[in-house]
């Protein structure tokens, strides 16, 4: 008896520290990094495409100061569409419906963290998500929360826009 309750307890341990079947769905392969470049001119809203969504991601490093700072990969639906570094931005143009989204560090000097929303998607409405990174000497959080349309478009207009691509 002790024998069974030994073995139902250390499955039970096992199960706790697996992620929930499906949780990281919206996240892209782990095999995926990206190098971001940042271009301080465009600073331009761009409205929904006709019969689309738009949705900005922006990241909020609360410093300039990003020497060694993590990059930042962005995933929607089981898909890597792009990824930040520092203060930065980008959009994508999403189709209405369900979407999920995670975003993920790319870093191997700070332990992997990673967040997950979903939102339900509107032609001809746009949206905004802004993640940071909290870190101390006893913290680290990577945080992801939707932003007020005001917010996002100051925002657009102060970060760089980002620019990753998928590193071969």
């Amino acid at each position: 008896m002790k024998k069974i309750a030994l073995i139902l307890f250390l499955a039970a341990a096992a199960f706790g520290q697996t992620a929930p079947v499906g949780s990281t769905a919206a996240c892209g392969r782990d095999n995926v990094s990206f190098k971001v470049k940042l271009d301080d001119s465009q600073h331009t809203f761009t409205p929904p495409d006709a019969g689309k969504a738009r949705v900005y991601f922006f990241h909020d490093a609360g410093t300039n100061n990003t020497l060694g700072y993590p990059t930042v990969k962005v995933g929607m639906d089981g898909a890597w569409v792009g990824a930040q570094h520092g203060n930065s931005y980008f959009s994508e143009a999403v189709e209405p419906g369900d979407h999920h989204v995670c975003i993920m560090l790319q870093s191997s000097l700070v332990a992997q963290r990673f967040e997950l929303a979903h939102f339900t998607a509107e032609a001809g409405k746009t949206y905004y998500y802004r993640t940071r990174l909290v870190m101390s000497r006893t913290v680290e959080l990577l945080e992801l929360d939707a932003i007020d349309s005001d917010q996002g478009e100051y925002l657009v207009a102060t970060f760089p826009m980002a620019v990753s691509t998928p590193k071969k």
